[in-house]
């Protein structure tokens, strides 16, 4: 399930999702999962928001492919319990891929030399790995 839209100017999971729906994945991440009530409880706490808000969003999150509603009780006591599709490093990992490889596809150098000058503030293990997956590219390339 790819994102369709990102917001560049956006910060963490505000560049895929809005600000509720951002919101509530996380909670939802934190959680074996949640009831719409029980997501509502905790937003009202920071900021006053309907049920209504809140179960719109859940809904479109899940017919977006992001959440997973499951029913339990029946008749006045049924209620759908919510959970994740993903993990959110499993979420990152689809999404950060997605986008790396669409800038790469549209944009080919110019994003790869962006990235290598980003290189300055990457950690040690990240640069091993680069160099890594270089070796391998070059070893390919030569059989």
């Amino acid at each position: 399930m790819q994102i369709k839209k990102l917001n560049v100017s956006g910060e963490g999971m505000n560049r895929f999702f809005g600000p509720l729906e951002a919101r509530i994945m996380e909670l939802l991440w934190s959680s074996e999962g949640m009831r719409i009530k029980e997501v509502q409880s905790i937003l009202n706490q920071e900021s006053p928001i309907s049920v209504n808000a809140v179960m719109t969003v859940m809904n479109r999150l899940e017919n977006k492919g992001h959440l997973t509603k499951v029913l339990t009780g029946s008749g006045r006591t049924q209620a759908a319990q919510f959970s994740t599709v993903l993990s959110k490093e499993q979420f990152l990992s689809e999404q950060t891929k997605a986008v790396s490889q669409g800038l790469i596809k549209e944009f080919g150098s110019l994003v790869v030399n962006h990235m290598i000058d980003a290189l300055d503030d990457v950690d040690q293990e990240t640069i091993a790995k680069l160099e890594q997956k270089l070796n391998q590219i070059k070893r390919g390339k030569k059989e």
